[in-house]
């Protein structure tokens, strides 16, 4: 075999001149991108740049994350059901992309975390206040998260204004009482800047769903829908928790936080807590 026999010829239509064309790297800002890790160990230690680029593509995912979610809930208060499980479908694989993106970070060694982690200084996963958007808009409000952002005014005002949105549960139970549902009446007029807490008398709502899903069945849908979305941010959460585990053992974090131990907290937190409870009353 000759070389020629293994080259693919680039193709005579192929656009070569770029000087007005638009290109792939301007098109997707690539210089910047590509040239954002900055590693701080000196000497420079070989994994540190996996750190970086496993954090920041995080960073990448989470926004879009942040896009989906935000308009799957605009899309049910305007009873647009069927786009909203588009923007769910999504989001859910997105997830699943940052479950596996563990796997990578969990190739780093103490050993070799602990060659470059003082270069980290007090910087913290803790501190992404993507991700806690993220939790806001799934309900997990808390306005104390918003301390640590304070001299961030672009991060401050994100976080505030997903504190003060309803969040996507809050939306689906706003349309559930639109089509009929006995949703109790104080539950659509909450204080939507505090987390949801479990409600036995919203069971029932979800158990009439769940009794006929072939008329209910949009809206059975989205049940399972969101179950899934909670699903994936506990295993994310789990993920996190063991890669920290296997790095660093029951050291404190970066930030300050207890580290793994505040991690397993997290664990108990939850977004849909009715939609489980629905399980047991069926």
């Amino acid at each position: 075999m000759s070389p020629e026999d293994n080259t693919r010829v680039v193709e005579d239509g192929v656009v070569r001149d770029f000087r007005e064309n638009l290109s792939y790297g301007r098109y997707l800002d690539l210089d910047r991108i590509l040239g954002a890790q900055h590693p701080l160990s000196r000497p420079e230690h070989h994994d540190e740049l996996l750190f970086i680029v496993q954090h920041q593509t995080s960073e990448l995912w989470l926004k879009l994350v942040l896009h989906e979610l935000g308009t799957a809930a605009d899309d049910m208060a305007a009873d647009e059901l069927a786009r909203a499980l588009k923007r769910l479908a999504r989001v859910k694989h997105v997830q699943r992309t940052l479950i596996e993106q563990w796997s990578v970070l969990a190739t780093l060694t103490p050993s070799e975390y602990g060659q470059f982690r003082g270069a980290l200084g007090t910087s913290s996963g803790f501190q992404s206040y993507q991700y806690r958007a993220v939790e806001f808009l799934l309900g997990n409000k808390n306005a104390a998260m918003l301390e640590l952002f304070g001299e961030d005014p672009a991060a401050h005002a994100l976080l505030e204004a997903a504190l003060h949105r309803p969040s996507l549960y809050d939306e689906f139970l706003r349309l559930l009482a639109r089509r009929g549902f006995a949703v109790p009446p104080d539950l659509l007029d909450r204080d939507v800047t505090v987390a949801h807490t479990r409600r036995e008398d919203l069971v029932p709502v979800f158990a009439a769903v769940y009794a006929d899903p072939r008329t209910h069945w949009d809206l059975y849908e989205t049940c399972e829908e969101l179950v899934d979305v909670e699903e994936n941010f506990q295993l994310w959460r789990f993920r996190h928790l063991k890669t920290v585990e296997r790095t660093i053992g029951v050291r404190r974090g970066t930030g300050g936080s207890s580290g793994r131990d505040f991690l397993r907290r997290a664990l108990d937190l939850t977004f849909f807590p009715e939609l489980y409870d629905v399980r047991t009353a069926l």
